[in-house]
């Protein structure tokens, strides 16, 4: 089986480990990527999910060798061997006032650091407004985070995720707090600490802000590439799944990534798109060719059910409909030449909760 197929296919239907405590600690709840954990196949690091029904009933094995690292088993045959990034050193530490580390930042994949610098969203809380695949309060009632990183926890921690762990990259992303700048304010002043701290690339991640001005503020506080998340394209989806971020409509979407990509950059600002949720085929593919034309890069990665949401049961995309969706997304990057390892940061330029990248050439 090509690398590229059996990545598709271990994302879409995770995978079952025989030894969870091998490598890093999984992901369970919080803001994405939850419920999975990095697994490296032939040099290639991907986020796959473990902790999920659907990966519960996976028809792949990851069983122990011995050796630090684990065969792939699919009905009982070996069919690669698998590796898994270690704990990050940066764990171990606390702050001054007995904070661990890992309650301010995580890493991702092998060597990006990742924190949700307001682990709140004003939606979350109310049915009627809350994006139903959403997890982002559930590790701050397990006690496995921070309501709120402050800017100088997170310099701390990202000086030492690089000097320790050879991080390269940040992303911060954050809940939609009750202000109009949804959240850009707050990531200014997070990304301006980092940045005099550390020489870190970092990718912010929030709402379209009310004034487009915060972008011009966002990057002269050292943020190097913008994600804002579409998640669904399809009006009548996004009303149903999302409700409270469906108010804001996908034309204002459009506007704020036109104003952005004037700030950043070509290809400096991604969004993701859910793959799973009900957008068709047709319809993720004409999004994600208007997207690459203004000039951002489509991160489209399968929807993950995650457990204690109310989508923890709907299935996951089948591997499919993901290979016909990337292999027509990655002809569109491939015709604009625009690539995710051109990102400055960012999940898209990660790449680990998606084969996207491995369809660019």
């Amino acid at each position: 089986m090509q690398k590229q197929q059996l990545i598709t296919e271990l994302q879409s239907q995770g995978l079952r480990l025989l030894d969870p405590t091998v490598g890093a600690a999984g992901r369970q709840g919080g803001a994405g990527p939850s419920d999975h954990k990095a697994v490296t196949i032939d040099g290639t690091t991907v986020m796959v999910p473990i902790y999920t029904d659907t990966a519960s009933q996976s028809a792949y094995v990851a069983a122990p060798d011995g050796q630090g690292t684990a065969q792939l088993l699919r009905a009982e045959q070996a069919i690669a061997t698998l590796e898994f990034p270690p704990q990050p050193k940066f764990y171990s530490l606390t702050t001054a006032d007995g904070i661990p580390y890992s309650k301010i930042a995580l890493l991702h994949s092998r060597d990006v650091l990742a924190t949700t610098v307001l682990q709140t969203c004003r939606r979350y809380r109310d049915a009627a407004t809350a994006c139903q695949f959403c997890a982002i309060e559930k590790s701050l009632e397990g006690d496995r985070t921070l309501a709120r990183k402050t800017p100088t926890q997170l310099a701390e921690v990202a000086e030492a995720a690089v000097r320790l762990d050879g991080v390269t990259q940040m992303v911060m992303t954050t809940g939609t707090p009750n202000t109009r700048d949804r959240g850009a304010a707050y990531l200014a002043e997070c990304a301006q600490a980092v940045k005099a701290s550390v020489n870190l690339p970092i990718q912010a991640q929030c709402e379209p802000p009310d004034d487009f001005a915060w972008f011009a503020r966002l990057h002269a506080a050292g943020v190097d590439s913008l994600g804002m998340h579409l998640e669904v394209v399809d009006p009548a989806v996004r009303a149903r799944i999302m409700p409270g971020k469906a108010e804001v409509p996908v034309a204002y979407y459009f506007q704020a990534f036109e104003a952005a990509v004037r700030v950043f950059g070509w290809g400096q600002v991604s969004t993701y798109l859910l793959a799973g949720l009900g957008d068709s085929l047709e319809t993720l593919v004409n999004a994600c060719d208007r997207l690459i034309q203004v000039g951002v890069y489509p991160f489209v990665v399968p929807f993950v059910p995650i457990s204690e949401t109310p989508l923890a049961h709907h299935p996951a995309p089948s591997q499919a409909f993901m290979q016909a969706l990337y292999q027509q997304v990655g002809a569109l990057l491939k015709q604009a030449g625009m690539t995710s390892a051109a990102m400055r940061a960012g999940c898209g330029k990660c790449g680990a909760c998606s084969a996207l990248s491995t369809f660019e050439t």
